[in-house]
């Protein structure tokens, strides 16, 4: 950063199962409309070759937070639930915690998903088998968003299908869950649970984007604290409930025009941004925490639309589209307007990137996994570190590692879903029974060509190198 420049304010849109093919300006052939997202490229810095630590929400959050893989946690396949217990470990540096310390006001409003613990109680709204029962929803949460960093929360404990379906205010809900909703199937899937009274799945996704617009706007009235704001959307996730705006706006259907919302809702955190007066020197980052769900292949059958864009996989799957996400940044002050960065980054590398916004050193015991990508975001790639690989999580916990153009899947396949068979036609793609697979991204990007068997010498160079970041618990060394 400049020298003598204030310290920025930092604003983190984190979509919710929005692949590589949803955004417009990465998929031309995209069947919706994405006009606020394409701008924000326009105005800044689109990475066409970033991951997510894992291909399923939990550990990516986990990751964007810690600058470490969460593999590395207990958390070792799968993820969490809205009942469940802190992924956070005590103590543990996050990125809130981090600028905190350098005098940030911090907020984080929408989906936490990284577990808090919940007060014991009886609850007679719930049948007696289900968690819900177990919790006193009247007393405060612990361990939750406010002691990893964050000066105010609100928002949900999990994803929009996962019960308790309640807001949050800090430690406490804004109204206790003492109703009960049935199984909802279908696009507008949710699992059954409590539900408080003032909580509509339909409505969260504006309801929260109001709570951050207002929390910008209020904001600009402390000119002399820099904030961060971290804002985990809940969607395009099921349950898929676009508003009367957006129906019918795509040609990819509900999912489509709810792609559109999200859209609408970048569009409105940078318009606040813009009538605060506070664009200039704010950095603004928009990205995904994973690839998109299994109905992207009913999408492609229904409208040709690729949610995968030209990739192979979805959500859950080791494969690129499972983990290769948009990322668009911009920071006027810093930024080149309407430039493409192709280096291989990770959504890992966002603490490190804080790190050097502000001038100063990670400890050893943090942000294990995390290289700063600020020189390319500031145009100068000459200046970027040296990064060995990127590793990355399939939901049933397998790793896959890259080098270079060289990825390494460990694991028999790189599918944690059925793979259609029409797909699998259309694309080239073959079955194989050897034990790893092994792709050279440049020659053959949509991984139809295993060269497992053809590179031994790879495939051991890369085994090898995994299992070193395992041992020494980190894949990023500082001096």
């Amino acid at each position: 950063m400049t020298k003598g420049m204030a310290h920025p304010n930092i604003v983190y849109i984190f979509a919710d199962d929005m692949g590589y093919g949803d955004v417009s300006c990465y998929n031309p052939e995209a069947k919706l409309r994405t006009p606020h997202l394409d701008q924000l490229a326009q105005q800044g810095m689109r990475f066409t070759d970033a991951h997510a630590a894992s291909a399923v929400c939990t550990p990516s959050r986990y990751s964007v937070l810690t600058g470490r893989y969460c593999w590395r946690s207990r958390l070792k396949r799968g993820v969490l639930d809205g009942y469940s217990p802190p992924l956070l470990e005590q103590g543990r540096m996050t990125a809130a915690s981090l600028l905190q310390d350098h005098g940030y006001h911090t907020a984080c409003i929408g989906k936490w998903h990284l577990g808090w613990n919940w007060p014991s109680g009886q609850n007679a709204s719930a049948p007696a088998d289900d968690p819900a029962a177990a919790i006193d929803f009247s007393r405060p949460i612990e361990n939750g968003p406010r002691t990893n960093g964050f000066d105010w929360f609100y928002g949900i404990s999990a994803s929009l299908d996962m019960a308790p379906y309640c807001y949050i205010e800090n430690e406490r809900p804004t109204m206790v869950p003492d109703q009960w909703i049935e199984e909802n199937t279908g696009e507008q899937f949710w699992r059954q649970g409590v539900i408080a009274p003032d909580f509509a799945h339909g409505d969260v996704l504006p309801h929260l984007t109001k709570k951050a617009v207002h929390y910008i706007r209020q904001r600009r009235q402390v000119p002399d604290q820099p904030f961060f704001l971290y804002f985990p959307l809940p969607a395009p996730h099921e349950p898929i409930m676009p508003t009367d705006a957006f129906r019918g706006k795509s040609e990819a259907g509900a999912f489509g025009d709810f792609c559109m919302q999200v859209d609408d809702v970048v569009g409105q955190i940078a318009r606040a941004l813009d009538e605060e007066g506070l664009s200039d020197n704010t950095l603004l980052i928009f990205t995904s925490d994973n690839g998109p769900e299994r109905s992207a292949y009913k999408r492609i059958l229904q409208h040709e639309h690729y949610s995968m864009g030209d990739f192979r996989g979805i959500k859950r799957d080791l494969w690129e589209a499972g983990h290769r996400v948009p990322f668009i940044a911009r920071w006027p002050q810093i930024i080149p307007a309407g430039e493409t960065c192709t280096t291989a980054v990770g959504l890992t590398d966002l603490l490190a990137t804080l790190a050097d916004v502000l001038s100063c050193t990670l400890p050893q015991d943090a942000g294990e996994d995390s290289l700063s990508m600020y020189p390319l975001l500031a145009g100068k790639p000459e200046q970027y570190g040296h990064r060995e690989a990127i590793v990355y999580q399939s939901f049933q916990g397998e790793l896959a590692i890259r080098k270079d153009d060289w990825v390494l899947i460990d694991a028999p396949s790189g599918a944690n879903n059925p793979e259609p068979k029409w797909f699998q036609e259309r694309r080239g793609y073959r079955e194989h029974d050897l034990p790893g697979e092994l792709y050279n991204l440049a020659a053959d990007v949509q991984e139809r060509d295993n060269l497992y068997a053809r590179h031994p010498e790879k495939v051991t160079e890369l085994k090898t190198l995994l299992a070193r970041f395992k041992d020494d618990g980190r894949s990023v060394y500082r001096r």
